[in-house]
């Protein structure tokens, strides 16, 4: 009798887990990590266009893993973490996202002064952008 009120119990658990993680949030809607890769993103392009600013490689590298190492924490599986990290759509999407915020912020496009002067601004205000700045 202990041993089937075991399996029942081993069996309600698998049950109610198997029930949480097919309800659990879509990764592109968890905005530690969504909002993060499109902090990257920004950094990246201010020091893609701006010839006087530079990506801080190591940080954003080390930040992009802190990120990846977030969404396992919340049970994301490794598979599920690359099809998000690999889906074009998305990265259209956040890429879309990141160059509006840019524009928010007066970035205009192929105005590399503006994107200095945005990218300055970013790194004197210490946000996340200007911390991977330099």
């Amino acid at each position: 009798m202990k041993k089937l009120a075991l399996t029942a119990v081993l069996t309600f658990a698998t049950v109610i887990s198997a029930g949480h993680l097919s309800a659990q949030t879509a990764l592109k809607d968890v905005a530690k990590v969504r909002d993060g890769i499109i902090f990257v993103g920004m950094a990246y392009e201010i020091s893609e266009r701006c010839d006087s600013i530079n990506a801080r490689l190591f940080r954003g590298l080390n930040y992009l893993q802190s990120l990846r190492s977030h969404a396992r924490d919340l049970g994301y599986s490794e598979a599920e973490i690359d099809a998000y990290i690999n889906d074009d759509a998305e990265k259209d999407r956040l890429e879309g996202i990141a160059r509006r915020q840019l524009a928010d912020l007066g970035v205009i496009r192929g105005d590399e002064a503006t994107y200095c002067s945005v990218g300055r601004a970013q790194m004197d205000a210490n946000t996340r952008v200007g911390w991977l700045l330099r």
